[in-house]
C-alpha cells in the first residue's frame, strides 16, 4: 500500500513540476551522425533546437531546426520530449545506390527522447527519423544519438517563483471568486 501511495504521489508531482532546468545549452551530438547542437527554451515546456551534423555513412552535412515539447518525469531535471521540424542537407557529388547522382536533401525531421540535466551538464538520448521530400541518398534516414551539452544559461530561479505565484493567485481567484488575502495585491 505504501509503495502504491508513493508511486501515485511521484506521478502527481511530475505533472506539477515544470520541465527544463536551463534556458540555453550547447554541445556535441554523437551517434549514427555526429555534430553540434544548440537547444534554447522558448516557452515554459518548449525548446527550439538547431543541429548541424555530418554523416558517417554519406558524404553530406545536414542542418536541422526543430521544436520540442518537454514533459517532466519525476523532476524537472529528468524529462521526455517529442517534436519535429525541417532539415536541409548539402554536400559534394554523391551517388545513390544505383550509381546516379542525387540532389541535396530537404525534408521533415521528427524527434523523441529522454533528457537529464545535472548541474551544468545536459545529456539526452533520442531517436530522430528524417524524411527527405527532395533529394537524399534515401527517402528516410533513421538516426539515433546521444547529445552531451553544457548549460550556458541556467533557468532563472526568480522566473520559477513568478510562475508559482501566478498559479497560486489564479487558484485563489477560481476557488470562491474573492481573494481573502487582499493585502497580497498591493
Amino acid at each position: 500500500m505504501k509503495a502504491k501511495l508513493l508511486t501515485l504521489s511521484l506521478i502527481c508531482t511530475a505533472l506539477i513540476v515544470n520541465a527544463q532546468s536551463y534556458n540555453t545549452t550547447l554541445g556535441m551530438r554523437l551517434g549514427t551522425d555526429w555534430g553540434l547542437t544548440v537547444k534554447h527554451r522558448i516557452a515554459n515546456n518548449t525548446t527550439l533546437e538547431g543541429i548541424v551534423q555530418s554523416s558517417l555513412q554519406r558524404e553530406e552535412a545536414i542542418f536541422t531546426l526543430m521544436g520540442a515539447q518537454h514533459l517532466p518525469f519525476l523532476t524537472r531535471r529528468l524529462n521526455v520530449y517529442t517534436g519535429g521540424g525541417l532539415h536541409k542537407g548539402w554536400g559534394g557529388v554523391a551517388l545513390d545506390r544505383d550509381g546516379e547522382p542525387y540532389k541535396n536533401p530537404f525534408g521533415i525531421s521528427l524527434i523523441g527522447g529522454i533528457e537529464l540535466t545535472l548541474a551544468r551538464l545536459n545529456i539526452t538520448y533520442d531517436f530522430k527519423p528524417a524524411f527527405n521530400l527532395i533529394g537524399g541518398e534515401r527517402t528516410v534516414y533513421l538516426q539515433t544519438g546521444i547529445s552531451v551539452r553544457y548549460v550556458i544559461i541556467e533557468r532563472d530561479r526568480e522566473d520559477n517563483k513568478r510562475i508559482r505565484q501566478r498559479k497560486r493567485k489564479r487558484r485563489r481567484r477560481n476557488n470562491d471568486g474573492f481573494n481573502w488575502r487582499f493585502w497580497e495585491n498591493w
